[in-house]
């Protein structure tokens, strides 16, 4: 497989350039060349089958013999020791996708874990480190922290918005030590987003510096996320219904994903884009008109993105065709005082505890099939554990949360962070001085 610019579909990259040079010079994004199908046989015998296993038989097709097979399969299953569930709240109807089950209580251990074992094992025919520059919102910091945390060869460097993440996603991103850490940006995530964006362009740093990304601009963090919708397919097909997804998003790599994997074949009948105040894309698919703008801070911090990245690979994947992305996916967003209520009707109607990320999603869903009346099998994704986002869920519902062991161990950590301003020369200084 070979992979080329949004910029430029004349230039292709290798497997392993695409990994550890995730920004494309031009300032595009990386798509494969090739998108393989995988048959309709494929879809209808994996009901049974684990999270590693999907991810090993997909991989085999995306790689096509690059990676041994046998290397790619002790990756797959070291990445996902753990399963991403479909918890029925109607059945049949609504459900629950459960990606809080891995280390780091969120979604994207799927995509860190996977990505990390990749470039450990392209990184063993290497001498120099890799240098991961990562931005996050809340989540991504703590999945690639814990995902990369002792990988030998890796340091990385995480870029975080002060005041702006829950206590605990923070201390996931600032106990760690050792090859792991921390930039607090007095400022927003889209100012995190665009030092780093920064780095990867500044000739000087990638001259000394193997330059890496491990967010979702990199296509590998991205790809291993279509995985759990292929899972979560296998798990509701029983009931015989058109599937709908229902994706809370906030830099569309979820969503993306997963439209990535219906190209492959996954029978997906639609997609929700569910977000919060920071709607752009909810706004282009009423409107076609795309309009980025200034994030605004909300109770869902993870998804409080006014500029979203990978909007460029959602539109490329539908040939930048308003027609076909809007016939596709829908979408809906919710303020907080929505989704506070929404938290409080989801907990009272089926006793389910959702944080407020998954708590947008199911609102997505809930919205979407009163609208269209539709006879589906309605999937919203539960992106995060409702222990991340404690102190708001039980002032919400007044219930007691309890906090997983692997989470609650970093309770009483020391915070270490290094504290910067937007200004990328202040960045760039601060960074040398760690490396």
């Amino acid at each position: 497989m070979q992979f080329y610019s949004t910029n430029n579909s004349d230039r292709f990259v290798s497997v392993q350039q695409a990994l550890f040079h995730s920004l494309p010079v031009d300032n595009g994004l990386y798509m494969p060349s090739v998108i393989p199908r995988l048959g309709a046989d494929f879809f209808n015998r994996i009901a049974t089958d684990s999270l590693a296993d999907i991810g090993f038989q997909v991989s085999r097709e995306l790689f096509a013999g690059e990676i041994p097979n046998a290397a790619l399969e002790e990756l797959t299953h070291h990445a996902f020791p753990f399963a991403t569930p479909v918890i029925p709240l109607e059945t049949g109807k609504l459900s629950i996708l459960e990606l809080f089950h891995g280390p780091s209580l969120a979604f994207k251990d799927v995509g860190a874990r996977y990505m990390a074992g990749l470039m450990s094992y392209f990184s063993q025919k290497g001498d120099a480190d890799v240098h991961i520059l990562v931005a996050t919102s809340g989540d991504t910091g703590g999945a690639v922290a814990m995902g990369f945390h002792d990988v030998p060869g890796v340091r990385v460097s995480i870029l975080y918005p002060s005041g702006r993440v829950s206590d605990l996603q923070e201390k996931q991103l600032t106990t760690l030590g050792g090859n792991i850490q921390a930039f607090e940006v007095d400022g927003t995530f889209d100012d995190c987003q665009a030092l780093v964006k920064q780095a990867f362009l500044d000739s000087e740093l990638n001259a000394r510096l193997s330059l890496s990304s491990a967010n979702s601009i990199n296509i590998f963090r991205l790809i291993p996320q279509g995985f759990y919708y292929v899972s979560a397919y296998g798990q509701v097909a029983q009931y015989r219904k058109p599937v709908v997804f229902s994706t809370p998003s906030g830099n569309f790599g979820n969503l993306s994903a997963g439209v990535l994997v219906q190209k492959m074949g996954l029978p997906v009948h639609h997609f929700i884009a569910a977000t919060n105040a920071n709607h752009v894309v909810p706004d282009y698919l009423h409107s076609g008109q795309y309009e980025p703008k200034p994030s605004v801070s909300t109770i869902s911090n993870a998804m409080d993105v006014g500029a979203p990245s990978n909007f460029v690979r959602l539109t490329h994947l539908y040939q930048n065709s308003y027609d076909d992305i809007s016939k596709h996916i829908s979408g809906y967003f919710f303020d907080d005082d929505q989704t506070r209520a929404g938290m409080q009707v989801i907990h009272d109607d089926f006793g389910y505890v959702s944080c407020p990320h998954t708590a947008i999603g199911i609102l997505g869903l809930q919205q979407y099939l009163n609208q269209t009346g539709s006879d589906c099998c309605g999937v919203a994704l539960a992106t995060a554990h409702p222990s991340k986002f404690k102190p708001l869920v039980e002032e919400v519902l007044g219930v007691e949360v309890d906090v997983p062991q692997r989470l609650a161990v970093l309770a009483n950590r020391e915070k270490q962070s290094i504290p910067i301003s937007c200004d990328f020369n202040h960045f760039r200084e601060a960074f040398l001085q760690t490396v």
